[in-house]
């Protein structure tokens, strides 16, 4: 079964049904573009976004874990209710999904261990703070994890939890929604499920392929 039947099989109805996963919803996702960024926010925040077209506004995000190993096996986002009737493969600018041979897929490379999800213009927002603090700490700058992700992720007791909403502008409603990815390091592809208009129904990342 290739990566995208096994997420028809999965997420096409408005519930998940497998013995293998516990899902959570977690949170809203804010998007003031439509234009939706996948990435390792450490290493590839200059990733470019999805060529779908997205729905402007607030939207359940969902995690869905791996029972055996409380991993994060999928991160999702509900656009609307409506009934699925096609799954693409999520591409952007210049991708193609004719050019990928069998069990080939675009996605984002991982080497943090954490992925975001992300409008575009929380994406500028992002790049933008991590500039501002660069020049205004100098030599004691420690990067943006340490600067940024690393309080919504851990305190004096520990890990808090596998994901978090961050704001990097007090300006801009935008939030990133950041997550611990499967196993950890990893390349992870999307998949977008739409309705009989071809508009977005929800969208998938898998870090984990649960059949």
């Amino acid at each position: 079964m290739t990566h995208l039947e096994n997420i028809k099989k999965l997420f096409s109805k408005n519930f998940v049904e497998s013995p293998l996963l516990e899902s959570f919803e977690v949170g809203k996702l804010y998007l003031s573009s439509g234009k939706l960024v996948a990435c390792d926010p450490l290493i590839t925040n200059d990733m470019l976004p999805f060529s779908t077209e997205f729905p402007k506004g607030n939207f359940s995000v969902l995690l869905h874990k791996e029972r055996e190993s409380n991993c994060v096996a999928y991160a999702e986002v509900i656009f609307s209710n409506n009934a699925v009737t096609d799954w693409k493969m999520a591409v952007t600018e210049g991708q193609d999904v004719k050019d990928l041979a069998e069990e080939e897929v675009f996605g984002y490379p991982v080497e943090s261990g954490m992925g975001c999800l992300m409008d575009v213009d929380t994406q500028n927002s992002l790049n933008e703070l991590e500039k501002r603090l660069y020049h205004s700490k100098g030599a004691d700058f420690m990067g943006i994890y340490e600067e940024f992700f690393h309080d919504y992720f851990f305190d004096e007791k520990g890990a808090i939890d596998q994901y978090a909403f961050l704001k990097p502008a007090d300006n801009h409603p935008g939030t990133i929604f950041a997550f611990e990815t499967g196993y950890g390091e990893g390349f992870y592809a999307s998949y977008i499920a739409y309705d009989k208009d071809h508009t977005p129904v929800k969208i998938i990342t898998e870090f984990i392929e649960i059949s």
